[in-house]
């Protein structure tokens, strides 16, 4: 990662650099030096923002989550059938990933090492289950196939999504918009899930 030079630096920069040097060595083989050296400042002064690492880490998951799950209290996630609404949250899941893929590029590597990576997982683990019920109630309304098993569904249309944190890069010419990955995801998904009917 390139040495930025700035003369002060907002807590929400310091949380981009940290998230890109996260991203990039992983968050156990980054060290204070690390993120200071891409910061450009000294220790001391990520010390003036920040306890340390670990609050970083979770400055950055939290901002993940956060929008993740204000994605659940959307009107479109709340109202109608429950095919709809997983519909709507698979598009905006997907919205989401790609509006802030470093934060949750970091969300999806972290491994329970630390509290806030077991923090983090339980958190995720929620998510996962309330998209869950979605689905679930989306079979028993007949509205998607009842010949796939719902957790395994659950699973693939989440290792959908979380892929396009391996593959997705925004700053390469010719890129897909956020919208173009969102209508293929969900094309992809019901059009294989959805009943006939």
């Amino acid at each position: 990662m390139t040495m930025a030079k700035r003369d002060t630096y907002t807590p929400e920069s310091l949380l981009a650099v940290a998230v890109g040097v996260f991203n990039e060595r992983g968050y156990d083989g980054t060290s204070m030096e690390h993120l200071s050296k891409a910061a450009g400042i000294s220790k001391s002064s990520i010390y003036h923002h920040v306890k340390g690492k670990e609050e970083l880490l979770r400055l950055a998951i939290s901002r993940a989550l956060d929008e993740l799950f204000a994605v659940l209290d959307e009107p479109g996630a709340t109202g109608g059938p429950a095919v709809d609404r997983l519909q709507y949250v698979t598009r905006r899941t997907v919205e989401v990933l790609m509006a802030e893929l470093p934060y949750v590029t970091l969300l999806l590597r972290v491994r329970g090492n630390t509290g806030t990576e077991r923090w983090a997982m339980e958190r995720r683990r929620e998510f996962d289950h309330r998209v869950a019920e979605l689905l679930k109630q989306a079979a028993a309304d007949g509205d998607l196939r009842a010949d796939v098993d719902a957790r395994l569904a659950t699973r693939l249309l989440f290792g959908m999504i979380n892929s396009v944190v391996e593959w997705y890069r925004p700053d390469h010419g010719g890129a897909a918009t956020s919208e173009e990955v969102a209508d293929a995801v969900v094309r992809t998904a019901f059009d294989g899930l959805r009943t006939d009917r």
